[in-house]
């Protein structure tokens, strides 16, 4: 149901007195570390839109971080955890249990083949973690690939390999031994080449340098790679790049991961981002909207690798929860029956239309790239130059107008816009205009 918001409120949280009292209540009880995009204090959630404590709507352009890309407290994902709970909450490997059976079926079949093995944990760092793990056992190699600008996340190992901000690495040195950071084919900022010619990194001429001059590939365990940048900026790959990381994998014996924490599970129109490029990698990662928000994560292999990991060299005492793998059935299901990985390609062709149009006025985005629900709208300002300061406006401009929007990129000026795949078209038509409206006066314009 789509809900409205008067433009002549503002929505900002330091304007409601309940959300400033539960503030000061968070300052003195949680950790600092958690990092907050906004002041909202949220009480309750429906749908496209959370509600804070004053009872003020915000149509929900971040999803949790693309995790709940069936909106807030999805029916059917709903009854199947209550379900659970009423049947049996957890075993961890003490037992076989049936859900864990099913889900590993039902996710596995989401997977292009050969991927059909399935380990389950409760993150995408974790399972970055353990998917690194399998690299180095079954090739008895130490070397890791991975690419300026990704994310993988913040435990040590998968921080080893997280390269979007130096910040998130700050204090923690030193990390994980054997690793090896090379450029990933961000075109619109780092590549000289003209815009129809190929792109030199895409085509693996870094990688081989790297070969050539810093590791032998034959010491290599295995590349890392997210088929989409995600917090380094919505980055799109030239065509050919991910086919270029398959053929160099195979022809040194490396294992290729494909790291679709928050690209995969529907997200840009296919289960795997990957697919869209008909490139199957050795190992998958997959979380965020794998429960739609339940903590759960899944390596997906291919079952030779799988085997090669005997019982006992990894596990997890809450990978494999019931509940959280009865949400993981439901979402898959509702995904599939209701079609959207099709509304997922229809609501990215909407906003990149509309987006591209903002292209034509001053001061709209310089780049428009995505693919599905997962677009980027970076922003540069009048030397060319990175602008954060803008997208942080635009940003502040939409909360206050009731729409919760993201930033990302290594220079924090891109926004992502990340919706849910159930969000109606007039929910739709809402945000943009806010977007729009606040696009337009950043940049000078009524």
């Amino acid at each position: 149901m789509a809900t409205t918001t008067s433009s002549s409120a503002s929505q900002t949280g330091s304007q409601g007195q309940l959300s400033a009292a539960w503030r000061e209540r968070d300052h003195k009880a949680v950790a600092g570390a958690y990092s907050r995009y906004t002041d909202l204090v949220v009480q309750d959630a429906e749908g496209s839109f959370l509600i804070d404590v004053d009872g003020r709507r915000f149509l929900d352009f971040g999803c949790g971080i693309a995790v709940t890309s069936l909106g807030h407290r999805h029916p059917d994902v709903v009854r199947a955890v209550h379900r659970q709970v009423d049947s049996y909450w957890h075993t961890s490997v003490v037992t076989e249990h049936v859900r864990l059976t099913e889900a590993a079926e039902r996710v596995a079949a989401i997977c292009p083949d050969p991927l059909d093995t399935v380990f389950f944990a409760n993150s995408g760092a974790e399972v970055v973690e353990g998917a690194l793990k399998l690299a180095r056992r079954v090739t008895r190699r130490q070397g890791i690939i991975c690419f300026t600008g990704g994310f993988h996340g913040r435990s040590f190992g998968a921080l080893s390999v997280t390269t979007s901000k130096v910040h998130y690495r700050e204090g923690y040195n030193p990390l994980l031994p054997g690793v090896y950071t090379t450029p990933y084919p961000y075109c619109f900022r780092n590549c000289q080449h003209a815009v129809d010619e190929p792109c030199p990194i895409a085509a693996g001429l870094e990688l081989e340098r790297l070969f050539k001059h810093v590791v032998p590939a034959e010491e290599v365990a295995a590349i890392l790679v997210e088929p989409i940048q995600g917090e380094g900026g919505y980055i799109v790959p030239p065509a050919g790049f991910l086919a270029t990381l398959r053929r160099i994998a195979d022809q040194h014996g490396i294992v290729l991961i494909f790291d679709e924490v928050q690209t995969g599970v529907g997200r840009t129109g296919r289960w795997l981002a990957s697919e869209h490029d008909g490139v199957v990698p050795d190992v998958v990662t997959l979380a965020k909207a794998l429960g739609n928000g339940l903590p759960v994560g899944a390596i997906v292999a291919r079952g030779e690798l799988m085997r090669e990991w005997p019982a006992g060299s990894h596990g997890s005492t809450f990978g494999g929860n019931a509940v959280s793998l009865a949400a993981v059935v439901a979402t898959l299901d509702v995904i599939e029956r209701d079609g959207l990985l099709q509304r997922a390609s229809e609501i990215g062709e909407r906003i990149t239309q509309r987006a591209r149009g903002w292209q034509q006025q001053v001061g709209g985005p310089a780049d428009v790239r995505g693919r599905g629900a997962m677009i980027g709208l970076e922003f540069m300002d009048s030397a060319g130059l990175p602008d954060a300061e803008r997208v942080e406006a635009i940003r502040a401009a939409c909360l206050d107008r009731g729409l919760l929007i993201l930033g990302c990129g290594i220079d924090d000026n891109v926004i992502r816009l990340i919706p849910p795949l159930t969000i109606s078209d007039p929910e739709l038509d809402q945000a943009l205009e806010t977007l729009e409206v606040a696009v337009r006066q950043s940049g000078g314009q009524s």
